[in-house]
């Protein structure tokens, strides 16, 4: 039989590619992230002799993230425990009775009813409490009172692609609840009931719920008026028995904001 002929191939070699293209070292690389020099990206961090605990960046992400879903105002940012300096009596036990509330949560039963006039740094004791709260690891929210019932408001509009339970829910579902400027909207019947709803729920739940008001129980002039007149008898009855009522006074802070050197400090 005739011996079949094998085909040779001649083989070659595969060409380099990176000698057809020119790499430029010095351009940006999109994809680098930065690695924790302490974790190295595990999120935990080895102490020599003392094994391995979370690493401090993991804290930090975390704490970003309930504070940014604890919708707080850009406004506040700068509001902590540290900057807040009392000019007296009152304010001094506040600080200590709102720094007390952060670090012992949840090993304490009542929220705080900050009451007194305007500039008093009541919403600033408030949000430090907030902020104490979340570094622990809590989850808290935020609202100023109309502009929660002007987002109740907008969500009746066809238009919107809200509800009223979508609005309220985070509300009455808050781990930790503070509730600016109690009382500032016009007391009608559906403001009221709004109130006194969020307020149950949350008795009922026995959620922590931080309150600031600009009104006192003391009705000082014939014209002024109290709490009880801007929420109704019986949702300050309910808030007597889920908040410690805690008065503040002093002078309104914002009317140095107008003179050379005065800082901004509630």
């Amino acid at each position: 039989m005739p011996k079949e002929s094998v085909k040779k191939h001649k083989l070659t070699a595969v060409p380099d590619a990176r000698a057809e293209i020119e790499i430029d070292d010095s351009a940006p690389r999109e994809f680098e992230t930065e690695i924790c020099p302490l974790c190295f990206g595990s999120g935990l961090e080895v102490v020599p002799g003392k094994g391995a605990h979370p690493c401090e960046c993991r804290r930090r992400e975390v704490h970003s993230g309930l504070l940014e879903r604890a919708r707080l105002p850009r406004r506040y940012a700068a509001c902590h425990f540290h900057n807040y300096k009392p000019n007296n009596h009152s304010q001094q036990r506040a600080f200590m009775l709102a720094s007390r509330l952060a670090m012992e949560y949840p090993a304490v039963e009542d929220g705080l009813l900050l009451m007194g006039t305007v500039g008093v740094g009541k919403t600033h004791l408030a949000v430090s409490i907030l902020k104490g709260l979340t570094e622990r690891g809590f989850t808290c929210l935020f609202y100023e009172f109309g502009s929660l019932l002007k987002e109740i408001q907008d969500s009746y509009n066809a238009n919107t692609r809200t509800s009223e339970l979508g609005v309220l829910s985070p509300v009455l579902n808050s781990e930790i609840l503070v509730l600016d400027e109690v009382g500032a909207s016009k007391p009608t019947d559906w403001v009221r009931d709004t109130m006194a709803h969020i307020i149950n729920s949350r008795y009922n739940d026995r959620k922590l719920t931080i309150l600031t008001t600009n009104y006192t129980d003391e009705r000082r002039s014939d014209r002024e008026e109290t709490l009880e007149d801007r929420i109704g008898a019986r949702l300050r009855s309910r808030v007597y028995e889920m908040c410690k009522t805690v008065n503040i006074t002093g002078e309104d802070y914002r009317r140095n904001f107008d003179k050379p050197g005065e800082s901004r400090r509630k």
